[in-house]
């Protein structure tokens, strides 16, 4: 599994002037201080990958919760059932069609990616990337281009879209020597009340588990 499918985040995001383009730093700030109020979220996600070799993109969909610290679980209903969880301390992998499953220690499952890190409330965007705004924006959306400052081996950048005037999140793009993968999220829910116990995760009976 590439982390950054675990990786993927989101967050809504604070108010902002939407007719006055704002400049990287200062969007990227919004954001991370937005974040900061949102303890928990959930939402639908649709994941697209094309790697430089491949003609076709591949699609996913699913859903998502997160709660911080450190929890999340990524529900991918189709085409095949998986499930990525975080409980945190443990995470977990499962694939229904194999009956197949991992488990270990969540600071090695994540300690190598930033982002995720800042989806666990533990990063800061600010300080971890450096930020620039795309020429080419769209009238309903800002997109930002996020250079990791240290870097990382899942992904070279990652660029965040968000709507113009709620500075909601729309979507993550994540770009790698590899391949592409754009994460678009609809129904961002934030802090609903989400429990712990919401992060249990068992695997099912006769799951070959490594």
């Amino acid at each position: 599994m590439r982390p950054f499918l675990v990786a993927l985040l989101v967050v809504t995001l604070g108010a902002a002037p939407a007719l006055q383009t704002p400049s990287a730093t200062d969007l990227v700030k919004r954001i991370q201080a937005r974040y900061h109020t949102i303890q928990d979220f959930t939402a639908d996600f649709t994941m697209t990958y094309q790697g430089l070799l491949q003609r076709q993109k591949s699609t996913e969909r699913g859903d998502v919760k997160l709660k911080k610290p450190s929890r999340m679980w990524w529900h991918y209903t189709s085409p095949d059932k998986k499930e990525y969880v975080a409980d945190g301390s443990q995470f977990y992998t499962y694939v229904a069609q194999d009956k197949y499953g991992t488990r270990v220690p969540l600071s090695k499952a994540g300690d190598a990616s930033t982002f995720m890190l800042f989806l666990a409330g533990k990063g800061d965007l600010v300080k971890d990337f450096t930020a620039t705004l795309p020429a080419e924006q769209s009238e309903a959306e800002w997109r930002v281009v996020l250079t990791p400052r240290t870097p990382q081996p899942d992904y070279a950048t990652l660029t965040l879209a968000v709507d113009r005037k709620t500075l909601d999140l729309r979507g993550v793009t994540l770009a790698s020597d590899e391949g592409t993968s754009t994460f678009t999220f609809t129904k961002f829910r934030p802090n609903t009340g989400l429990k712990d116990t919401d992060f249990v995760f068992s695997f099912p009976k006769g799951t070959e588990i490594r």
